[in-house]
């Protein structure tokens, strides 16, 4: 089956990952990167977790799984809740993505973007509730009512 359409578009196959040391928190990490992908249209092909954040990368079960679904082009992307999942800082975040990358996929952090808010957008919004509720602030500038 191919992973995209003609034109480009179709699905991506991701999988997801994270380490923590609780399930509880295994279980929001991936429910986390599961609404990231579903948000970018990402077929979500698996979820690999490990339990010990404490063990080097290259040693955790989950993650060798994971990358051997993406060595056999199972999946093309992996999804991580935050870098802390995967390594210590910024910079070896940036390093383990181009190594990905190098493979043949690509690493992608589920972060929410920054709050889309423009100057002026609540009084706009609110402006148009009350409009649309029929409540004018220039009551004498409204059309009266003739039913």
């Amino acid at each position: 089956m191919p992973n995209s359409l003609p034109g480009g578009l179709g699905h991506v196959p991701v999988a997801v990952y994270s380490c923590a040391a609780t399930a509880a928190l295994v279980r929001e990490a991936e429910r986390r990167t599961r609404q990231y992908a579903d948000a970018r249209h990402w077929h979500v092909a698996g979820a690999w977790f490990d339990t010990d954040p404490t063990v080097p990368l290259d040693t955790r079960p989950g993650w060798a799984a994971m990358t051997g679904a993406l060595s056999s082009g199972l999946i093309r992307g992996i999804v991580v809740v935050g870098a802390s999942h995967v390594v210590l800082d910024a910079a070896q975040f940036a390093a383990l993505g181009v190594l990905i990358r190098d493979r043949g996929g690509f690493l992608a952090e589920a972060t929410p973007g920054p709050p889309r808010r423009a100057p002026g957008q609540q009084v706009r919004r609110r402006a148009l509730l009350e409009g649309a509720a029929g409540w004018f602030p220039y009551g004498h500038l409204a059309p009266e009512a003739s039913w």
